[in-house]
């Protein structure tokens, strides 16, 4: 029979949360019915469901930061065991057999991965996400936690960490490189860590110095105020690579005169209106800008491996159920360091 899950739901778009419950699958062959631990919450959980990008599917629970502990397994299950500490990030499964899929890029799924929530199976069913006490998930998009890093600071990874790791490492990051990261936040704190381990040089270009001593700690090298008039003329031609992970607009035009020979500013955050540059900024150094969107499922267990071996995790707040909508306006607010994690033993009702 179908499992009933309590989880905090979202009835329409910008409501408080409450209590309810969802229906989870049966466990197939190939699935793994996990008991969550821990849900992060992401800038694009309040993005949906507050519904600025577009139609959401209602009613909805969030989150696609995932970490908890195997409870069944499918009669064909190879990968996991009950007891497995384990994390399910963004999406839940894709087709398999496009060109993307096939490479491993399962994040680019030709025919549309399925979201851990706000999205529809292949079947049609909705997808309920991970503010919840139990999910089931097909092995082939379930992540392996290593022991090294703890649950509630492991499940930030599932999104902020592979978000800052893709891109790092897929444009090379590394010894020689000097690195750049726009912005001290959720995701921003992540891509400091995973480049100074990386071997990287690692500036962050943040609006003010408020968070100067705590990105230092992080890993970076320097730290620059970006209203600070002076800033981008002091930077020019100084980084080959710029990750930008606000969701606010910036002046692309000067970020991209801090950009080296061949240098790429890549966004990750998502402003929701249209970012404009002159082309001249590009031809003049040979200059990109590019974007990148998490990872594939291979990527993804590569970065929890990297992380569990350099001792990098999130910072996380830890809180429980009944602070989950204080603690959206409080990320739109920047006021969160630096990502906040729900313990989901909170939400059930109280015997």
């Amino acid at each position: 029979m179908p499992l009933s899950t309590p989880a905090l739901l979202v009835h329409s778009a910008g409501q408080a949360f409450a209590r309810g419950t969802v229906q989870r699958r049966d466990v197939g062959p190939s699935d793994v019915l996990i008991d969550i631990a821990f849900a992060g919450i992401c800038h694009s959980d309040i993005h949906q469901a507050r519904e600025e990008w577009g139609r959401a599917i209602f009613p909805m629970v969030p989150g696609h930061e995932i970490a908890g502990i195997v409870r069944e397994v499918g009669s064909g299950v190879t990968k996991y065991a009950v007891g497995d500490r384990v994390g399910i990030g963004c999406f839940v499964d894709s087709c398999r057999e496009c060109e993307n899929c096939l490479a491993g890029e399962e994040q680019f799924c030709l025919r549309g991965n399925v979201a851990t929530y706000n999205g529809r199976a292949y079947d049609g069913t909705d997808t309920y996400g991970g503010y919840s006490t139990q999910i089931v998930a097909d092995e082939s998009y379930v992540l392996r936690i290593p022991e090294g890093i703890p649950l509630d600071a492991a499940a930030p990874l599932l999104c902020a960490g592979i978000t800052t790791y893709s891109p790092l490492r897929h444009w090379g990051a590394g010894p020689g490189k000097r690195v750049a990261v726009i912005g001290m936040g959720g995701l921003g704190h992540m891509g400091v860590q995973i480049a100074h381990a990386m071997g990287a040089h690692v500036t962050v270009l943040s609006r003010t110095l408020a968070k100067e001593a705590e990105g230092r700690a992080l890993g970076a090298d320097a730290y620059h105020a970006t209203e600070d008039a002076t800033t981008f003329a002091s930077l020019r031609n100084r980084f080959d690579l710029i990750i930008n992970t606000v969701s606010a607009d910036i002046p692309v035009d000067r970020y991209l005169s801090t950009l080296r020979l061949d240098g790429a500013l890549v966004f990750v955050g998502l402003p929701e209106n249209p970012q404009t540059f002159r082309v001249f900024s590009l031809t003049g150094a040979r200059r990109s800008i590019a974007g990148s969107n998490i990872g594939g499922i291979r990527e993804t267990q590569e970065m929890l491996d990297f992380c569990a071996e350099h001792g990098i995790a999130s910072v996380i707040e830890t809180i429980g159920a009944d602070e989950v909508t204080d603690a959206y306006d409080r990320v739109v607010r920047g006021d969160v360091r630096y990502r906040f994690v729900i313990d989901t033993a909170t939400i059930p009702e109280a015997a």
